[in-house]
């Protein structure tokens, strides 16, 4: 199942957010869940990293609802709101 998840920092934590970063990374790394994209949502500047989107292949909701609850972003508290819903790809075909 094709799973999005929004990760939206709470506002003014981008100092939390770096010094969490390496262990994210690592935990990902760890993890290696089936990606298709991960990366930081960026601020109006292209540069101040504001939260995080994924976009993974998981087997079920439940399943990525949980991998999501094990970031340590969210360990740390950094997130004010999380969505985690499945999707599906229409384009490019």
């Amino acid at each position: 199942m094709l799973i999005t998840m929004i990760c939206l920092d709470k506002p003014g934590h981008v100092e939390l957010r770096m010094k969490t970063r390496p262990s994210h990374i690592e935990w990902l790394n760890i993890t290696k869940p089936d990606l298709f994209f991960v990366g930081p949502i960026l601020a109006d500047d292209a540069t101040t990293m504001i939260g995080t989107l994924y976009i993974c292949e998981f087997e079920s909701l439940e399943a990525a609802r949980a991998f999501q609850k094990q970031d340590p972003y969210e360990k740390a508290g950094l997130f004010e709101r999380v969505i985690v819903q499945p999707t599906r790809k229409v384009l490019p075909a």
